[in-house]
């Protein structure tokens, strides 16, 4: 399947996964570079954020750039993502994929409606030669 036919493919199939358990919204798990494209296609949207669920540490050490870092460790995590906007796009990485596997539950628990996580975090996305900002 081409990767724009897969995607489709695959979010037909989790919206009715998820419309069938009750909840609507897309919670996906897309490659680097689909999150790369995603990044791209929403260059200046204000209801676009990336959020890096890693430690206050290894953000200032790199993150993708824009992003936004809620410490998935830190006791107020769940309470700072309810206080986020349910409506606006979220795409949620770490930093191999297991933080934001959780992250993604979580995010689907508190009723957000469409939230991507980057498949093996921020180092999947260096292995295909994304840029990290300092």
């Amino acid at each position: 399947m081409a990767k724009v036919e897969r995607r489709t493919y695959l979010k037909y199939v989790g919206a009715l996964a998820i419309a069938a358990a009750g909840v609507v919204g897309y919670y996906l798990y897309i490659s680097p570079r689909e999150a790369y494209n995603l990044i791209e296609n929403n260059r200046g949207n204000p209801d676009f954020v990336i959020i890096d669920v890693r430690t206050a540490g290894e953000f200032g050490d790199e993150h993708i750039e824009n992003a936004i870092n809620l410490d998935y460790y830190s006791e107020a995590f769940r309470d700072e993502l309810d206080k986020l906007d349910r409506t606006k796009t979220y795409l949620i990485y770490c930093g191999t994929g297991s933080r934001g596997e959780d992250s993604l539950v979580i995010m689907k628990e508190l009723g957000f409606r469409e939230v991507y996580n980057i498949s093996g975090g921020i180092t999947g996305w260096k292995a295909e030669g994304f840029p990290t900002k300092k």
